[in-house]
């Protein structure tokens, strides 16, 4: 397993790290998810990643009784707040009373002294950012969080944020959590050039499209009934005759380098030196197993060439 700094931090993370989103705490069976967390520190994952959310919570818990098993200085841990957790007017958004009800509430869920990374999980316009980020720098000072993210930030907004650090001496934003995969690359314009100037790193969420990327959908009227695509619309609707047909063609780069097409999809995604983390999800322990082999493959020039010719279909 390889590491990487996150952003300017001096913290080290594994560049494949295990999500619990759509997995932990609900849609995958508690033994198969603990057995994936498992697999994922035994093969040197030390980036565990959740959300208040997730399952309003289910995740956290069953995260948090697992690595109980290891210790605590061994791994790297990150939650989130902002989405709604129940319908009274507090229950949302980066407000001091939300933040502070919510983080302390996944702590006892995760049954953690400490998070290693607090998500702000998208901009409150609704909060005023210094209050969000006062909030989240006492957090800091309080030693219950060691490094502060955001997630889906635009370029502007989190410039806007370390102005607002730089002149009140508050904690710096030092990681961004975007998606980022073969099919969505918005982050490459603003966010990473902008990134790269002001120490943030991005740990990047779907980075096999939900699936697509790993080639298990042949075709976009034939959805296999135990994936994802089959329960859930959003992902089925994302799933083109157009998309499958550029895997297929990726497929066959992957093989002439001996890794699955999901391999190659990682391995491209950390071809960029501003990606800290990708974060993957396993519904079964093999799957973290798989992605795993990822971490170290290096394309060189002419490979990555010939991906970004399949996906845009343009020679350069």
């Amino acid at each position: 397993m390889n590491y990487r700094r996150l952003g300017s931090a001096g913290v080290k993370v594994s560049d494949i790290s295990l999500g619990s989103w759509l997995t932990y705490g609900g849609y995958v069976e508690r033994e198969n998810a603990v057995k994936a967390i498992h697999t994922a520190y035994d093969l040197g994952i030390n980036f565990f990643d959740t959300a208040n959310v997730y399952e309003r919570g289910a995740a956290e818990t069953l995260l948090g009784e697992t690595i109980k098993a290891f210790p605590r200085h061994s791994y790297v841990l990150a939650t989130k707040a902002f989405w709604p957790m129940g319908d009274l007017p507090n229950d949302r958004g980066l407000s001091r009373k939300h933040l502070t009800d919510q983080f302390h509430a996944s702590l006892k869920r995760l049954d953690v002294d400490y998070v290693d990374i607090m998500y702000c999980h998208r901009h409150d316009p609704e909060t005023p950012l210094y209050e969000t980020l006062r909030t989240l720098d006492d957090l800091v000072r309080a030693g219950k969080v060691l490094y502060v993210g955001v997630s889906e930030w635009t370029a502007s907004q989190i410039a806007e944020a370390h102005a607002i650090a730089d002149r009140y001496l508050l904690d710096r934003i030092v990681v961004n959590q975007p998606q980022y995969n073969m099919f969505n690359r918005y982050i490459e314009p603003e966010i990473i050039p902008y990134s790269e100037r002001s120490g943030v790193g991005q740990v990047v969420f779907s980075p096999l499209a939900q699936g697509l990327l790993t080639g298990k959908y042949t075709s976009a009227s034939d959805i296999p009934a135990d994936s994802r695509a089959a329960k859930l619309d959003w992902v089925k609707n994302g799933i083109t005759e157009e998309k499958i047909g550029k895997v297929k063609q990726l497929a066959s780069v992957a093989s002439e380098l001996d890794l699955t097409v999901g391999q190659l999809a990682l391995a491209w995604i950390l071809r960029q030196p501003n990606v800290a983390s990708a974060l993957v999800g396993a519904s079964r322990p093999e799957q973290i197993v798989e992605n795993a082999k990822a971490s170290g493959v290096k394309l060189d020039a002419e490979i990555v060439e010939r991906i970004e010719t399949i996906l845009t279909g343009e020679n350069k």
